[in-house]
């Protein structure tokens, strides 16, 4: 892990908390000052071209600026988008010797068994970038080959005269033992230090090679782009006089420094999602829900993660892209499911049908409605053009809307299915739902869950406007909007934690697992969590520590992660933590053998450095009935195939105990939430939205 120096920036002394989530289409900033308790948001319109502008322009309108922060929080999507898009560093491969074809063969799925026209994963790097090694460590970690020094740095020399930017370094069994790898990581970056060098063994330290290749190699590709992008914001606030230390979001939802993510670019592919996971946890403790849906709908993307049992659902591995095509990444992060629908997404005509996304007009020129240039009729234009958003209204008034621009857009898909524009937004908002409901179900169903047992609590700018819809697709009858949803994410961060997961590969049966050798691996790499925490800037309230194991019936080749308590460690008990294990198959695979044996495969231990959290505070309270100046007029909003008047409410004006019937909208600066016919609402003490839901099917 990467640390400072004695000359490293202190937050000794500051109380502002600044946070900034950058999606496709908007910047969001949230402000927290620890002294007086107050909290303000920004929202600003991303800036492709110089992602910093749109963070200033949103700091800005937060009223706050860099010279008063301590710390500032990151979350961004420029390293998923990076492989999603292919953008990425000229990115060669060295590997053992014998093992140049692992990444490409993979493990040979074929989801789609009977269709001729299948495409298996593209490698990030092709063939002819992909060089061996002579060197070979056995899987019990002796050096059966020594590594050739000299061979290492000529191969590091060919690579400087074929233009590469960055190289990834797997070689097998390195998980096992790492000196391999740390030697050929010196040479290269010592003879080329304008290489961006990323080895196997500083992200993962489990078995499975074409898993920890593929995760390298992501690593690798991203890299340089990656830290230009976080060096260009750091250079940035820093000469707007920001003195406090810089934190990135890791798609576990816990924070790293911002040098570490320079160097292990992989762990924030999900960053600015899994904060608002983060922040649907921290409402859940608040409002005592034990299990919900994080559902979040931006400008491009819908995601949906998990708070079950208290706790956010996190996974091991995750597969990039989709599963025929995908790319996996073997790192710790928040178990999210991802489609492409978002506002921003572009509707059109293919084959006779409405597809919506997963392209979207983001920031630049945005949707036809933004004025801003674009023509593509979007999701925002379909709901402008059936009234559930208001034209004066967006973003407080601050950007109008042009209903004229989006009718025109939408009534181009509609006359080529020989439709108006409104039934041609009446059907894009039903197949987004639809599709946003695949989210959903990832997440729950997938993993063995019943969504329908679950509260979705919903953000993001869009997702209040979809909420009612969503749930009714999958059966979900109450939902939870929480205040200031459309800038929910980079609240979120205001409570993440600085995290560090750390896995070990150690087979082992269960019935004679050498417990003392166990307890020393999770000390060692819970010593390993606590080092990095102490060699950050920020001193933390607390340090967790929580212990997880991979584990499967003897003969399975694939392996479930069960949280642990301590207790079974102490106690040694084997019988607990085979229950443990046989729950956590039964959930998610619908099955378990309790008197089958089990075995250990990977263990697992997460360090956290516990900061403190924003205090959640009550609203004033009111009847049943909500105030005079929280009306503001009736809309004309399209419902079950007419448009009907519905009454429009102030947001800001509610009380706690404020009961609103559906049809009906509540407005506030950055997001509108729509209730349906039949749908009732009531704000609770804290000023959430408390939605019960009509018509949820089941």
């Amino acid at each position: 892990m990467a640390s400072r120096n004695k000359s490293r920036p202190t937050n000794a002394g500051t109380h502002v908390r600044l946070a900034a989530d950058i999606g496709g289409t908007f910047t969001d900033i949230a402000v927290f000052d620890d002294k007086s308790g107050r909290l303000t948001f920004g929202k600003a319109l991303s800036t492709p071209q110089r992602l910093v502008d749109g963070i200033s322009a949103g700091v800005e309108k937060a009223g706050s600026d860099y010279k008063s922060a301590g710390l500032f929080l990151h979350g961004s999507t420029v390293a998923i988008n990076t492989i999603l898009e292919r953008t990425g560093a000229r990115t060669a491969l060295i590997t053992t010797e014998g093992f140049r074809d692992v990444y490409e063969i993979g493990r040979i799925n074929r989801p789609d068994a009977y269709n001729l026209f299948f495409q298996k994963h593209v490698p990030l790097v092709e063939r002819a970038l992909r060089f061996e090694a002579r060197e070979r460590v056995r899987a019990d970690g002796e050096v059966l080959i020594p590594l050739d020094d000299a061979e290492v740095a000529a191969l590091g020399d060919r690579l400087a005269a074929l233009g590469i930017e960055a190289v990834a370094i797997m070689f097998i069994n390195c998980y096992a033992n790492a000196e391999h790898e740390a030697r050929a990581h010196d040479i290269l970056s010592k003879r080329h230090p304008g290489l961006f060098v990323s080895a196997s063994h500083e992200l993962s330290q489990e078995y499975r090679e074409f898993e920890r290749t593929s995760t390298v190699v992501a690593n690798a590709y991203i890299g340089p782009k990656v830290r230009r992008y976080v060096g260009e914001i750091d250079r940035h606030i820093r000469d707007a006089g920001f003195k406090g230390s810089f934190l990135i979001v890791q798609s576990t939802g816990g924070l790293y420094e911002s040098e570490q993510a320079q160097t292990q670019c992989v762990r924030m592919l999900e960053s600015g999602p899994a904060a608002g996971v983060i922040g649907t946890q921290a409402l859940c403790h608040t409002l005592g829900i034990k299990n919900a849906i994080a559902f979040d709908m931006g400008g491009t993307t819908a995601k949906a993660g998990v708070i079950y049992k208290g706790e956010a659902l996190t996974t091991g591995a995750a597969l990039i892209g989709g599963y025929d095509k995908a790319l996996p990444v073997q790192i710790a992060m928040m178990d999210i499911f991802e489609v492409g629908t978002g506002g921003g997404s572009i509707a059109r005509v293919e084959d006779g049908a409405i597809r919506v996304g997963p392209q979207s007009a983001g920031a630049q020129p945005g949707p036809a409605c933004y004025g801003l240039g674009g023509e593509e009729p979007t999701v925002t234009d379909a709901n402008l053009v059936l009234g559930r958003l208001g034209a004066d209204r967006f973003l407080g008034g601050e950007m109008m809307l042009d209903v004229a621009a989006a009718e025109r857009a939408l009534a181009r898909v509609g006359k080529a299915l020989g439709m108006n524009a409104t039934q041609a937004a009446d059907g894009i908002l039903r197949i987004a739902a639809t599709a946003m409901s695949y989210a959903v179900k990832g997440v729950t169903t997938e993993r063995g869950l019943d969504a329908g047992d679950f509260t979705l609590v919903a953000y993001g700018g869009a997702g209040p406007l979809h909420a009612v819809q969503v749930a009714r697709e999958i059966g979900i009858r109450k939902i939870i909007i929480p205040a200031a949803p459309g800038v929910f994410s980079a609240f979120g961060m205001l409570f993440s934690d600085l995290r560090y997961d750390y896995v070990r590969t150690q087979l082992t049966s269960l019935e004679d697992a050498p417990f003392d050798r166990i307890e020393q691996v999770y000390r060692n790499l819970e010593e390993q969590g606590r080092a990095a925490i102490a060699a950050t800037s920020v001193v933390p309230h607390r340090i967790n520590v929580k212990r997880a194991a991979d584990m499967r019936y003897v003969g399975q080749e694939h392996a479930v992660t069960v949280d642990l308590p301590m207790s079974v460690f102490k106690k040694q008990d084997r019988k607990a933590i085979k229950r443990h294990f046989d729950e956590m198959h039964e959930l998610r695979y619908g099955t378990s053998a309790p008197a089958e044996r089990a075995e250990i495969v990977s263990l697992r231990a997460t360090v956290t450095g516990e900061m403190r959290k924003p205090p959640q505070e009550k609203i004033g309270k009111g009847g049943s009935a909500p105030p005079k100046s929280a009306f503001s007029g009736k809309r004309r909003v399209f419902f079950d195939s007419r448009f009907r008047d519905a009454p429009t409410y102030r947001r800001s004006e509610l009380l706690a105990g404020n009961r609103i019937k559906g049809p009906a909208l509540i407005e506030e600066h950055a997001s509108t939430t729509v209730l349906m016919p039949g749908d009732a609402m009531t704000v609770d003490a804290w000023g959430n939205l408390a939605i019960a839901v009509a018509g949820a099917r089941r």
